[in-house]
C-alpha cells in the first residue's frame, strides 16, 4: 500500500502517494486522471524506483483554496516543483504523459536543476505546433463546446478520436485494474474538458528555454498513435527542437494505462540509459 500526504502550495492543497523503493519517478498523469490513474504501472516499477504519484489541483483530492479563480499552467509547473522540494533530495525522474507532459516541460524550463530526467510523452501543446497551433486551439475550443451542448456523451468520443484513440477497437494487456466511470472520474473529466482546456489553449509555451535547461529531454511517442493527430505531431516538433530522437512506447496516447507491464519495460531500459 502507498503512503499518502498533503502538501499545501499557492491556491491549493496537493494530495499524493508515494510507493516503492530505489530512484524517484514522479509520475504526472493525462487527462483526468488523479494519484491512483497509472495503479498497474507504479505495480509494475515499484522494486525499481520509488514512485510519487499526485492529484493535479483541483481533481480527486486535491482541493482548490478559491474553485473560481482560473488556474495556469505554471501553477501546474510550481505544484510539481513544490512537491519535488517536499519529496525529493536530489535531482528526480519525471513521467510527463499528455497533459503531464507540458507540466513537466514547463517545470524543465523553470527548475531544471530539479530533474535528471523528462519522459515527455505526446505532450498535448499547441506552442509546439508552429503553423498548426492555432488550428489545434481552435480544436480544443470546439471540444469544449460540444460538451457545453452534449455533455460527456458527446465530448468523449470526440476527444478520442483527437487523440487518435480508437474504442471500438481496443488494444490493451489483460488483467487490468478496472477504471469504472464512477461520480468521481466523471468530476474529474468536466473539470479537465471545461478548464483544464482552455490552460492548455492559453499556455504561452516554455520553447524558448528548454534548449537551456540542465534536464534531459526524451520526447515519446504511442508506436500506434496516428501520425496525423496533434499529440504525435507535438512530440516529434519537441524532438526536432531539441535535436534529439522519439521514443516508441508500447500502446497509443493512453499506453501507460492500456500496456503498463510493457511501458514498466521500457520505462526501466531507457531511465537506466539515461539517468546521470
Amino acid at each position: 500500500m502507498p503512503t499518502t500526504g498533503l502538501l499545501p502550495v499557492d491556491g491549493a492543497t496537493l494530495y499524493f502517494e508515494r510507493r516503492g523503493t530505489g530512484p524517484l519517478l514522479l509520475i504526472a498523469q493525462s487527462g483526468e486522471g488523479d494519484a491512483r490513474r497509472t495503479t498497474d504501472l507504479v505495480d509494475a516499477l515499484a522494486d525499481d524506483f520509488t514512485l510519487i504519484t499526485y492529484d493535479r489541483r483541483g481533481l480527486s483530492r486535491s482541493t482548490l483554496d478559491d474553485p473560481a479563480r482560473p488556474v495556469a499552467m505554471a501553477d501546474h509547473a510550481d505544484d510539481a516543483h513544490r512537491l519535488l522540494a517536499h519529496v525529493a533530495d536530489g535531482p528526480a525522474l519525471m513521467l510527463g504523459c499528455s497533459f503531464g507532459a507540458v507540466i513537466g516541460l514547463h517545470l524543465a524550463a523553470e527548475h531544471g536543476d530539479q530533474l535528471d530526467t523528462l519522459i515527455a510523452h505526446e505532450p498535448v501543446a499547441p506552442w509546439l505546433l508552429d503553423a498548426e497551433a492555432d488550428s489545434h486551439r481552435r480544436e480544443l475550443a470546439g471540444l469544449q463546446d460540444l460538451f457545453a451542448t452534449g455533455g460527456l456523451s458527446a465530448a468523449l468520443p470526440a476527444i478520442a478520436r483527437s487523440l487518435g484513440i480508437d474504442p471500438a477497437h481496443p488494444d490493451t494487456e489483460p488483467d487490468l485494474t478496472p477504471q469504472p466511470m464512477d461520480e468521481q472520474r466523471r468530476s474529474n473529466f468536466v473539470r479537465f474538458i471545461t478548464d483544464e482546456f482552455t490552460t492548455l489553449r492559453t499556455d504561452p509555451g516554455c520553447r524558448d528555454r528548454l534548449g537551456d535547461t540542465a534536464t534531459r529531454i526524451l520526447p515519446a511517442t504511442g508506436r500506434t498513435t496516428p501520425t496525423t493527430v496533434f499529440d504525435h505531431q507535438a512530440a516529434h516538433r519537441l524532438a526536432a527542437l531539441l535535436d534529439r530522437p522519439v521514443i516508441g512506447f508500447p500502446g497509443g496516447h493512453n499506453g501507460n494505462t492500456t500496456h503498463p507491464r510493457a511501458w514498466a519495460a521500457r520505462l526501466r531500459t531507457t531511465l537506466r540509459a539515461h539517468i546521470r
